[in-house]
């Protein structure tokens, strides 16, 4: 059967896209139809993805490794910000995802489910606001990486542009081995997710010895005030609920599952293991470090281990949580490149990015993806430090990548919005389809809609609100800085899309 799919060639996907559109266009009449996407992929893509790699595959790409060390500072008060966006963020997230997964199970994820309810418009701006922050975030991925060098070898790296070229590389090597055969890719990412569970096992390893050596917190977590949340700590809001979101991301990848049972089960176990080391690392960040850690300190934990186990240990963290890292931008490379890959067949996107190689892997779709996240690597780290708008230029340059970040964070939360918005409209157009494939009671998704969106609604406006480094950048700043920027990518992708769309309609037309 697979040998059967992988003789589908590459003139055989343009002759047969135009006929399914068609038909397409004529069921459009009637209601919003199905995406070429939809019976394309799973007859060129093997179904190879189980329960465990869909779910090494969401925690690495949900994992944010330096949530411990930005929610220290905010004492025991980090666990009751990550409870409750647990419950009135995450939670809702998830099951929104499971049900409209189920619903829907078809490559593309938001893009899809979105197309199937609202139409094709606002299909392409949800898929532009889950795919852009991936792209962006994968180089602020590559920097931490880099800075657990910096940290392990004193003086390396110090120039802005020193740093920026590494990210660069790593950027470049992660696109290389993102496009070898996928079951090989998926292996190694299976291996590394690993590292990353050995890693946080050792940190808390560390906060257990240190406890076990007659060391006492160095928190105090039963004085009641500690847990509270106060206006000094209000800006863990959006940056707790950004270490939950994209939930529906491995869904991307939706065609390529061993069956519909891996989707309600990836996301179950995968909700699980990330809360849970969401909660260790915090925990034993606390108890040793207190809230005296930095807030830009991600090399916390691995100050920890080094502080109880050795320094023998504490390298191997550090090894441990670089794997994770280059895991992190290499599941980005190719978990997004998928929205690419199907706007290319949807015809929503030129048709290049639809093709694949004989190991059918969307390479010009993954090497866009790792261009433009060079374009930007070099663009915070070279260009703008280039300008010379301040004697420091290192300074610079992490206060632009500060503020990239959390605009690419709005607009990431703008996306996840889009699961209460496609799962409502599910409801209230396609009725009998919803309660047909319905998973929950109906009272659980209304609440599940209603605690979703507002805690969108907060998220992004507590991220305008509050600086997520105020020593860098003060709030009166950032709140028109962010904000800008977060308005120049959502025109950026409105005009993007309408020059993508141009260009794929062009491609239609006979003789072109």
């Amino acid at each position: 059967m697979l040998q059967g799919r992988n003789t589908l060639t590459m003139a055989s996907y343009e002759k047969i896209l135009p006929a399914v559109s068609r038909k397409q266009t004529d069921a459009a009449n009637r209601e919003i139809a199905g995406l070429v996407s939809e019976e394309y992929i799973p007859r060129v893509m093997p179904q190879i993805l189980t329960t465990w790699d869909m779910t090494t595959t969401f925690v690495i790409s949900t994992y944010f490794v330096s949530f411990a060390a930005i929610v220290a500072p905010a004492g025991p008060a980090a666990l009751t910000y990550l409870a409750l966006l647990a419950v009135t963020f995450f939670l809702p997230c998830l099951i929104a995802t499971m049900q409209l997964g189920v619903m829907f199970p078809y490559e593309g994820a938001l893009y899809n489910w979105t197309h199937r309810v609202l139409g094709g418009y606002w299909s392409f701006f949800s898929g532009f606001c889950a795919w852009f922050p991936g792209v962006l975030i994968s180089s602020s991925f590559a920097d931490l990486l880099v800075t657990y060098m910096q940290a392990m070898r004193k003086g390396w790296l110090v120039q802005p542009w020193q740093e920026g070229c590494v990210i660069c590389l790593i950027l470049v090597l992660a696109g290389i081995v993102s496009m070898q055969r996928f079951q090989m890719v998926q292996k190694l990412i299976n291996m590394l997710v690993g590292l990353l569970f050995l890693g946080s096992l050792l940190v808390s390893a560390a906060a257990c010895v240190w406890l076990l050596t007659g060391h006492h917190m160095s928190v105090d977590f039963m004085r009641w005030d500690n847990w509270q949340l106060k206006p000094d700590n209000y800006v863990l809001f959006g940056l707790v609920a950004f270490a939950y979101i994209g939930t529906e991301g491995p869904l991307n990848l939706a065609g390529e599952i061993t069956g519909r049972h891996v989707i309600k089960r990836h996301l179950m176990w995968g909700a699980l293991i990330l809360f849970l080391v969401y909660l260790a690392d915090s925990l034993s960040v606390l108890i040793v470090q207190g809230n005296h850690t930095a807030y830009t300190d991600a090399f916390v934990f691995v100050a920890i281990v080094d502080k109880t186990l050795g320094k023998g240990l504490g390298n191997i963290t550090a090894i441990c949580f670089m794997g994770s890292f280059f895991a992190t931008i290499l599941v980005y490379h190719y978990l997004y490149a998928r929205l690419l890959l199907i706007g290319g067949i949807d015809r929503c996107l030129p048709l290049g990015f639809g093709k694949l190689n004989k190991d059918r892997v969307p390479v010009h779709a993954i090497a866009l993806q790792t261009i433009i996240a060079v374009l930007f690597t070099l663009l915070i780290f070279i260009g703008i430090p280039l300008a010379k708008l301040y004697s420091d230029q290192m300074k610079l340059a992490h206060q632009a990548s500060l503020v990239s970040q959390a605009a690419a964070t709005l607009v990431w939360a703008i996306s996840a919005a889009f699961l209460f918005i496609d799962l409502a409209a599910c409801y209230l157009r396609q009725r009998q389809h919803f309660h047909l494939h319905r998973i929950f009671p109906m009272p659980i998704l209304c609440i599940c809609c209603l605690l979703g969106t507002i805690s969108c609604l907060l998220t992004i406006i507590d991220t305008l609100l509050n600086s997520w480094d105020a020593t860098l950048i003060s709030n009166d700043q950032w709140w028109y800085l962010v904000g800008s920027l977060t308005l120049f990518f959502l025109f950026m992708g409105a005009t993007g899309s309408m020059v993508a769309n141009s260009e794929a309609h062009w491609q239609d037309f006979p003789n072109n």
